[in-house]
């Protein structure tokens, strides 16, 4: 063998495959399964639809929620929901997800409080959950920062040689941030057990994706830093999982980290405080939707023999409760202490923290007297 069939063969072995992994198609039809890939059990996918039903409901009661006043922003995953609960069956309970703000309906998906998943998004100063009792880390807001910390915990587990793993969640416009390029280097140098999913949904909020890379597909971009890289059809969920699998085993082995590009799409705008008909128009929602990963799944189940009515009834009930115990938890008002804004700062606080915490303290005493005598009146 020649040292450049060598080199052909090991760049053969990092680039994606020509076209998105695919196991169903738009219409719930099953395809010839790609090569190198095993469907999963479909047990495994019947839970994932469970898990999909509820996750649906929960985005939609969210963002009821937020119209409400009772949220102050939520960023809507309608559409993406097979790459979330892909991303969450594909791990172990000890191993760690990094999320985005937008990967709400994979934290729920993961077994975490959905209340406690929106306390962020309520506007309060923490994340609403232990990170390291549910081994998640805190929704990011900032791009792509989490893909640094996601490749620091993933070398932290390789040194202890616990065998865990870590998934990085990533939208399309944060492969356009400088710490996506320093996450992928320091990880595929360091070999460590770490999986970035580009949940690739076309649009960094209003930038479509020609604007942000002249890469044929952003699962290319592993290549360069010597990470084997796959895209696959992000509305697909037996292939997501199918993809996601493998790589996740593979980091597990010790073989380092891998790239995946999940092609998808967002149904709804990217906030509540967003017009997405200033940039996209209503063909392309149509179009989408026509593979919205939700029906896609219940059609390939159902036509397999392997969901029945009264399963897909005791979804829909199971995602009512959680839509129920939502509104009732997030209809209390929480009364926060401003003075908290200074809390778990540093250990110890500076001079500096101590003055501004007397003088907020201080403007709160005043104004409750105030109040106070104006209610005497």
């Amino acid at each position: 063998m020649t040292a450049e069939t060598l080199r052909q063969q090991t760049v053969d072995r990092l680039l994606p495959s020509l076209d998105p992994v695919r196991f169903v198609a738009a219409d719930g039809s099953a395809v010839e399964a790609p090569e190198g890939y095993v469907a999963p059990p479909d047990d495994l996918l019947r839970e994932a639809f469970a898990r999909m039903v509820v996750g649906r409901r929960f985005d939609a009661q969210a963002s009821a929620l937020t119209r409400q006043g009772r949220l102050a922003v939520y960023p809507s995953s309608r559409g993406q929901e097979a790459c979330q609960i892909g991303a969450v069956l594909a791990l172990r309970e000890r191993d760690w997800l990094f999320p985005t703000y937008r990967d709400s309906v994979a934290l729920v998906s993961r077994g975490l409080d959905p209340v406690e998943v929106l306390s962020l998004l309520r506007g309060d100063w923490h994340c609403g959950y232990d990170p390291a009792a549910v081994r998640t880390a805190p929704q990011c807001t900032p791009l792509a920062t989490q893909t640094i910390h996601a490749v620091g915990m993933a070398d932290a587990l390789r040194r202890r040689g616990a065998g865990d793993v870590v998934l990085a969640l990533v939208g399309d416009g944060g492969t356009s941030e400088g710490d996506f390029h320093e996450a992928l280097n320091y990880a595929a140098v360091l070999r460590a057990p770490v999986v970035f999913l580009v949940q690739n949904n076309g649009y960094a909020i209003s930038v479509p994706l020609a604007r942000q890379t002249a890469a044929p597909s952003l699962a290319y971009k592993g290549v360069g830093y010597g990470m084997p890289s796959e895209q696959v059809d992000g509305n697909d969920l037996v292939a997501v999982l199918a993809v996601l699998s493998r790589a996740v085993e593979r980091a597990r082995e010790g073989r380092g980290p891998s790239l995946v590009e999940a092609h998808t799409y967002r149904l709804e705008a990217h906030t509540n405080a967003d017009d997405p008909s200033r940039y996209r128009d209503e063909a392309e929602v149509a179009a989408w939707s026509a593979a919205d990963p939700l029906p896609r799944l219940e059609t390939y189940l159902r036509g397999r023999g392997v969901l029945s009515d009264a399963e897909v009834a005791a979804c829909a009930a199971r995602a009512e409760e959680v839509a129920e115990r939502l509104r009732a938890e997030l209809a209390v008002e929480v009364l926060g202490d401003p003075l908290e804004l200074f809390d778990h700062v540093f250990a110890t606080p500076t001079p500096q923290l101590r003055e501004q915490r007397a003088q907020l303290a201080a403007e709160l005493a005043h104004g409750a007297e105030g109040a106070e005598e104006a209610g005497g009146r």
